[in-house]
């Protein structure tokens, strides 16, 4: 069976059609077979353009928003009115109790640290078993690594390696994202597994991490947008009348 690879968060403005299909088109080339790219508004007609625009190039789409809240009670807010409109919910946690909130919610499926500060805090124990007992898996994107020098590169690596050895003794997977706006930056998914190993992935877990787990990730949740879902292991089947 052929591997899916997968990019989550390329960070490409929808609205700009010919930039994105030149986009998407590239992406085919590099070997992505998914992708995904966070929406600042929901639009039935904007998502059926992107669709077909991936379509023409063998590339698989799947809807994402980046939800933003100052406080768990915003994200809860977010939560109720965008879950079920989108396929991948992401939450960027700047701060600790947004986090936490976002980790214990069964309807998040990306923890995302942005981290222009590394002296805040980091994805730590707390976090990572309350992702442990729900579905949310780590994100880390690629784009600082690509973009950052000296110091800055430093002390990000070793961010990400404390944040890596949390999320693997809570058996938290990860989801390696390039996180980039720029064609420029964009890189093959084996490359992005390369640079994984620069924060103790090993090569198996890299590999994963840049396509088993996002893959699972849309898959499960088209499972659950399904007319045919009920709860996690249960399904309607539908039979044929009875004679």
């Amino acid at each position: 069976m052929k591997r899916v690879y997968a990019d989550l968060h390329l960070c490409i403005d929808c609205d700009r059609m010919e930039h994105f299909s030149r986009v998407v088109s590239k992406a085919s080339k590099l070997g992505y077979t998914l992708i995904a790219v966070p929406f600042r508004k929901f639009s039935e007609e904007q998502i059926r353009q992107v669709r077909e625009t991936c379509e023409r190039s063998d590339v698989d789409f799947a809807s994402r928003v980046d939800l933003r809240p100052r406080t768990p009670e915003e994200l809860i807010s977010f939560l109720r009115k965008l879950r079920r409109r989108f396929e991948i919910v992401a939450v960027m946690c700047e701060s600790k109790s947004v986090a936490r909130q976002a980790a214990k919610d069964r309807r998040v499926d990306l923890l995302n640290f942005p981290q222009p500060d590394f002296r805040r805090g980091f994805f730590d124990a707390a976090e990572a078993e309350l992702a442990s007992n729900c579905l949310a898996s780590l994100e880390i994107d690629v784009k600082p690594l690509l973009t950052l020098e000296g110091p800055a590169r430093i002390r990000l690596l070793s961010s990400l390696r404390r944040e890596v050895a949390t999320a693997r003794e809570f058996h938290v997977p990860v989801v390696i994202s390039s996180g980039v706006s720029d064609e420029m930056l964009m890189r093959r998914p084996r490359e992005l597994a390369a640079l994984a190993s620069l924060f103790d992935l090993s090569g198996v877990q890299a590999r994963e991490a840049v396509s088993k787990n996002p893959a699972a990730i849309v898959k499960r949740n088209r499972e659950k947008l399904g007319s045919k879902f009920v709860a996690p292991g249960i399904r309607i089947i539908r039979r044929g009348k009875n004679r």
